[in-house]
């Protein structure tokens, strides 16, 4: 097959990290970008991988960054060289400082995940609103603020966060149509949140649920994922954290603000992967979902917010919803059950997966439609089909990897970036070849119409969308 070349990189392109995701991005870069076979390089502390990187003519490195030596690691591929690339796909590796050092180089960056160095996730000596994605995501906001303009760096640019902030826009614009308005595409962040408060949305799920599955039982002591199994536990471990929204009449005791940065979230004294809500996907309907922390829940609820501070005139509610594989639901009993965490590691890979989609997207209510899902529903039959290494949702994860890559390319001196602030038409029409059916589906659930009404619950019944009605007791 022939596919697009979206531009060349001249400088050397260095992936740091090669599990999952680096496997899935790779064959990616390899098909839409021009440019010298000898400049790819694959960083990584471990060497599972090396034979694979060699028979690819990929130039392996057997490094482990640390903050000690990541200065001098950049150096020597990026000092001497211009027009490269670094495409962070590491954990416990510090973004910001790779990011900082990258654009002083000239170095186009883009990361999946705003990652700290390693121990921090687990770090008992801070506290819990120091742990949260909240905190790091100050920490480029304020990098940003103090070192406007420049060589680009994409922050946080994989499936969500990433390609979920574009599929909000791509929502709003379709809810306009559907709903009778005649608008045209904003041009500026005060313009996409105020379509967003005229069109009432009063929150945002990124609702997601994963079905992929192999042909065998998942094996005690064995954590099972279909993406990095110490990214998931790190963010399980973190507390649960939301976009909070102004039309919220009602806070969780174990909840709290933040006193500084953006205002635009707060946070709960419990781990996300214990924390359950009620939310939609078009297959399953009505179903549970993990409020595990994520970048986009703070980061989509900022964006959308009219006016400033603690108390905007507009601000939609926002969190992720995550339903993972049945294998990782029950992997996370056995870890929170016994009080450790599995010592064995498997990702689901694609030769194992038999059965099973991806539905990852974006749940739209409070409107005047109720509520409106819009997303990508990728199976794993779909993928093999697409691209190579990797299951339905590593593809969606490396897509929007490439897409980022190449808005950077177009975009090279953009500075710092999120992907709320990217042009979304244009990254979908990268990424959208790689997601399988990419629909809307509109429905009258709400989190008050399908629960069990055996036992007595507190819950409000004027508002349907309020988060007291969200959160599971």
């Amino acid at each position: 097959m022939s596919y697009p070349i979206y531009g060349r990189i001249d400088g050397p392109i260095v992936i740091i990290g090669f599990g999952s995701i680096g496997r899935g991005t790779l064959p990616l870069i390899e098909r839409h970008f021009e440019y010298d076979a000898k400049n790819i390089h694959v960083v990584d502390p471990s060497d599972a991988n090396a034979n694979f990187l060699r028979q690819r003519g990929v130039q392996y490195h057997r490094i482990e960054i640390t903050p000690d030596n990541y200065r001098e690691v950049l150096d020597s591929f990026f000092k001497d060289a211009p027009g490269g690339f670094c495409v962070n796909l590491s954990v416990d590796v510090g973004s910001l400082d790779m990011m900082r050092h990258c654009r002083k180089l000239g170095t186009l960056y883009i990361d999946t995940v705003i990652e700290p160095w390693k121990g921090w996730y687990f770090d008992d000596t801070l506290a819990p609103a120091e742990r949260t994605n909240y905190a790091l995501r100050e920490t480029v906001r304020a990098e940003k603020r103090a070192n406007p303009g420049g060589t680009t760096a994409v922050s946080c640019c994989g499936a969500n966060p990433g390609m979920v902030s574009w599929f909000v826009k791509e929502a709003l614009l379709n809810l306009a149509r559907d709903t009778g308005r005649d608008v045209a595409v904003p041009a500026s962040r005060e313009g996409w949140a105020m379509l967003m408060r005229d069109l009432g949305v009063k929150g945002i799920h990124i609702a997601e649920r994963d079905t992929q599955a192999p042909s065998y039982p998942k094996p005690m002591g064995t954590f099972v994922n279909t993406w990095s199994v110490e990214g998931f536990l790190a963010e399980g471990f973190q507390p649960a954290e939301l976009g909070w929204g102004t039309h919220e009449r009602w806070m969780p005791e174990n909840a709290t603000g933040h006193e500084t940065g953006c205002q635009a979230a707060i946070f709960m004294d419990h781990p996300g992967a214990l924390t359950r809500v009620h939310t939609w996907c078009p297959t399953p309907g009505p179903q549970y979902g993990f409020l595990v922390t994520h970048n986009e829940a703070v980061s989509i609820a900022d964006y959308y917010t009219v006016g400033e501070g603690a108390t905007p005139e507009y601000r939609p509610t926002c969190h992720y919803a995550y339903h993972p594989s049945n294998m990782a639901v029950l992997s996370l009993h056995e870890c929170f059950g016994s009080g450790e965490m599995q010592t064995t590691h498997k990702i689901l890979d694609e030769n194992e997966i038999v059965e099973g989609v991806d539905e990852l997207g974006v749940l739209l209510f409070g409107h005047e439609k109720n509520a409106y899902w819009y997303g990508s529903r990728l199976s794993m039959a779909e993928t093999r089909e697409l691209a190579p290494f990797q299951n339905a949702t590593g593809l969606q994860v490396t897509s929007a990897v490439l897409a980022g890559m190449v808005w950077a390319l177009e975009n090279p001196e953009a500075g710092i970036v999120e992907t709320d602030e990217m042009d979304h038409a244009r990254c979908l029409e990268v990424q959208k070849p790689y997601l399988g059916p990419v629909e809307g589906h509109y429905t009258d659930w709400t989190p008050i119409s399908a629960r069990w009404d055996r036992f007595r619950e507190d819950i409000d019944t004027e508002d349907p969308w309020q988060f007291r009605n969200i959160l599971a007791s």
